[in-house]
């Protein structure tokens, strides 16, 4: 029998059908991923510090800049922390800017140590790390397209036309105004709306963005950082994929935890998930 597929139902203790809905493949992969992604996040943070900038341009351009955070004093000589956003100047001081040093103390930096790895200033770990875990993103999306290929699930997870029209009808639902949801399989249109921005827009992006910014892929294929605008915006591209990502993970983990958090952990570890009233099979 296949490892990634398991039997169509199991029975459950009550009158709520217990299926099998997540296999082994779907369940290594997604806490993987998750652990990968937490990593990607900090070691991107700790190598966004080095240069603390985003510029609409194809180098480095503060005519053209879109975010910048940095560190300075203000007219008493007190250090603080600055970020700006297009014309905006906002003080962040212990927050952005001037912030946790990752070894006890504040610096001059963008991201504070808690949330960088390492947490103390060092660019080449960071990209170790960053370049490591990267691979380990692809390797594990490669190996979730082939499983989803052979179990037919990915074509589950995509938006067709046909989920047009039940978009809004699934959002009233969820804001409660709306007593049931519009019929659906195993993920409803919202889902599929997420899922699909995230496989094919976000992901390839983030892929091809930071294939882009790598010295050494730069030198072998300078056309596709050419295509992308140029070393800055390719910067830009790789920091709007990884808050669009972020954006899906605080989603993700919202609807977790307000649509019955123990059956949807427990269907991420052992694949068998307790159907709700509407969902139909759940396949």
């Amino acid at each position: 029998m296949d490892a990634t597929a398991g039997p169509a139902a199991i029975p459950a203790s009550d009158a709520t059908p217990l299926v099998y809905r997540h296999s082994v493949t779907t369940r290594v992969t997604h806490w993987l991923f998750a652990a990968a992604f937490v990593v990607l996040v900090m070691s991107g943070l700790q190598i966004f510090n080095a240069s603390p900038n985003l510029d609409a341009s194809d180098k480095s351009n503060p005519a053209r800049r879109v975010l910048a955070i940095d560190g300075g004093t203000d007219s008493a000589g007190r250090p603080v922390g600055m970020v700006q956003f297009f014309g905006l100047h906002l003080t962040t001081t212990h927050l952005l800017g001037f912030t946790d040093d990752g070894q006890g103390g504040e610096s001059a930096r963008a991201f504070p140590g808690w949330i960088t790895w390492p947490g103390y200033q060092d660019l080449a770990s960071g990209r170790r790390w960053h370049l490591f875990f990267g691979w380990m993103m692809v390797l594990l999306g490669a190996a979730y397209f082939v499983a989803g290929i052979r179990r037919h699930d990915l074509e589950k997870i995509v938006l067709r036309p046909s989920d047009l029209p039940k978009l809004l009808p699934m959002q009233l639902y969820y804001l409660k105004l709306r007593k049931e949801p519009p019929e659906h399989g195993k993920y409803n249109p919202l889902q599929k709306v997420a899922y699909t921005t995230v496989l094919f827009v976000f992901t390839p992006l983030i892929v091809i963005s930071g294939l882009a910014l790598a010295p050494g892929m730069d030198a072998i294929a300078s056309p596709l950082t050419a295509v992308l605008g140029g070393r800055q915006f390719a910067r830009l591209w790789h920091f709007l994929a990884m808050i669009g990502l972020i954006g899906f993970v605080f989603v993700h983990m919202t609807l977790v935890l307000s649509t019955g958090v123990v059956n949807n952990i427990r269907s991420m570890f052992t694949g068998r998930y307790k159907l709700g009233p509407h969902e139909g099979t759940g396949q």
